[in-house]
């Protein structure tokens, strides 16, 4: 059975709730912890925003069999990393954005030296709340190893050198895909992994996650790309037609707009396809692919 638009938008709605309370008291005032670089870290942190890569995985250990609230710590160091991610990502010498979830880009408030600092800040305290915070012991080293190397040089990061590489040339279809099951989909990717490392679930049950997560970032990235195309800035949250801009390699400037559209559902149905045997704890996983396809930020 799936769930209605607003009936999935007020489940996610409280997950975020929850994630949200963790992330405000990761961020505590502490310490040895300058105020100047909390201010700048929670400004981004806490902003407005889809908690996607998080609220995955909340629900990749419910689907695993396990309770959700276990893997609070993981998910809210997975929405650290992310965050860290675009705090430097917007960053002069890297995409130059001064717009981010609606609100002007952590640089443009606190200056480009303490923006590199909460992000530097964000990422080293997400494998602190990991190792501290994850149980048993041997489940957060795994859970540090894996999002460290999705997170790494092999992966998000590797990704985005190699999409800056890519500007102002012709690439091909498979290079891009190289490009964002690092960059995008890695993230995304280890979110269900971390999750159903915590509740203990099994091979099959990691397998079938693996495979959503594959397929749903890939998914992401080309509405995300199809967002830059047509959507309103307003709405958005940040710059529209920038990729064009800047000569990005873009899956609807390699595809076109109607076959990057096609590509993405056949997406959301293999990603909707690999969960299904999961039954009613994967529901939501489901629905939120749906969601994927339908959203306008």
């Amino acid at each position: 059975m799936v769930q209605t638009a607003a009936s999935l938008t007020e489940s996610l709605a409280v997950l975020r709730q929850e994630i949200d309370a963790a992330l405000d008291t990761y961020t505590a005032p502490g310490e040895g912890f300058p105020e100047e670089l909390r201010e700048a870290m929670r400004y981004s942190l806490l902003a407005d925003g889809k908690r996607l890569r998080a609220v995955l995985v909340l629900l990749a250990a419910k689907a695993g069999g396990g309770t959700p609230g276990d893997a609070l710590p993981a998910a809210c160091a997975v929405e650290m990393v992310h965050t860290y991610s675009l705090i430097h990502d917007d960053l002069p010498a890297m995409d130059d954005d001064d717009l981010r979830r609606g609100k002007p880009t952590n640089h443009k408030v606190y200056g480009e030296a303490m923006a590199i600092l909460a992000g530097d800040a964000l990422l080293t305290l997400a494998f602190d709340v990991l190792s501290r915070d994850v149980q048993p012991a041997e489940v957060a080293v795994q859970c540090s190893a894996r999002l460290a190397t999705a997170a790494g040089p092999a992966g998000m990061v590797g990704g985005q050198v190699d999409d800056l590489k890519s500007e102002q040339c012709q690439g091909q279809l498979e290079q891009l895909h190289s490009i964002h099951q690092r960059k995008t989909a890695a993230l995304l990717g280890v979110s269900l992994e971390l999750g159903a490392l915590i509740a203990g679930a099994d091979d099959a049950t990691r397998t079938a996650l693996a495979s959503y997560g594959g397929k749903l970032g890939l998914a992401f990235q080309i509405t995300d790309d199809l967002l830059d195309v047509r959507g309103d800035e307003e709405i958005v949250g940040k710059r529209v037609g920038k990729d064009s801009r800047r000569g990005k390699m873009t899956f609807p400037s390699l595809l076109g707009v109607e076959e990057s559209q096609r590509r993405a559902q056949r997406l959301v149905d293999e990603a909707v396809s690999a969960v299904a045997p999961l039954g009613a704890d994967a529901r939501t996983l489901a629905d939120l692919a749906r969601y994927v396809l339908e959203r306008d930020r």
